[in-house]
């Protein structure tokens, strides 16, 4: 960017990142929400989205170890809760499990990521140590996606309950708590970037984190696509349906 924006145009070109690049843009969405997979191929696309949830209170720890503030700290702290779960509450990851469970795949293999894809893998630990070395503000920027995520599990919980008779409502429960969550944590983040982010090269940094961010989103299911649907290219050792 050669001109400095304005927090409202700094927003709206975060937002048009998402417009433009989100991945419920990508074809096998389309095809999940649409009731177009068969069991074995929501199992494979269940069974990698465990990677990047369990990678993401990973990042979420790396961003912490680096900040100085300690309100930042406070305030994030609570994305790690969230996915590890606390005080006898279930968190995101014990929820995805829930998924993973009721769809007929074993916890033990779920958690040992053995069948997940390569692609997946590396794009997990892209994202990581995208956080972990970036600077802070760029690290921030990247958890933006959540701006877009809510409208992506109200399609997912609607498509996937209406068009699986093999799913159920309990199975569905982390996606129904991520409507609160992603709104109040994508809330925080921009608010962040916006008083942070006051030149156009930091500007502009923080809106290329998204865009890597969508990047490693759409990765993910590129590889699912090319494994699960077409041209149905399984890497050895990969989950087998």
């Amino acid at each position: 960017m050669s001109a400095l924006l304005s927090p409202d145009q700094l927003e709206a070109a975060i937002r048009q990142v998402g417009a433009e690049r989100y991945h419920d843009k990508h074809p096998f969405h389309a095809l999940l929400h649409g009731g177009r997979l068969n069991k074995g191929q929501v199992q494979a696309w269940a069974l990698n989205r465990y990677c990047y949830q369990a990678g993401v209170p990973r990042k979420d720890a790396a961003l912490m170890s680096r900040v100085t503030d300690r309100e930042l700290r406070r305030e994030w702290v609570h994305r790690i809760l969230d996915h590890d779960g606390a005080s006898g509450e279930e968190g995101g990851i014990e929820r995805w499990l829930v998924l993973t469970d009721a769809i007929g795949l074993q916890r033990d293999y779920v958690i040992s990521m053995e069948g997940a894809l390569p692609a997946t893998r590396f794009a997990v630990e892209a994202y990581v140590n995208f956080v972990r070395e970036r600077p802070l503000l760029e690290a921030v920027a990247s958890s933006l996606t959540e701006l877009f995520a809510p409208s992506i599990h109200k399609q997912r919980i609607a498509g996937m309950l209406e068009n699986y008779d093999f799913i159920g409502e309990r199975a569905m429960q982390y996606f129904r708590r991520r409507l609160d969550q992603a709104n109040r944590d994508a809330d925080f983040a921009l608010d962040y970037v916006k008083r942070n982010a006051l030149t156009p090269e930091t500007q502009g940094a923080a809106v290329a984190a998204v865009r890597f961010k969508c990047n490693v989103l759409w990765a993910q299911l590129d590889a699912l696509h090319h494994a699960y649907v077409s041209p149905g290219l399984i890497p050895p050792g990969a989950f087998r349906p």
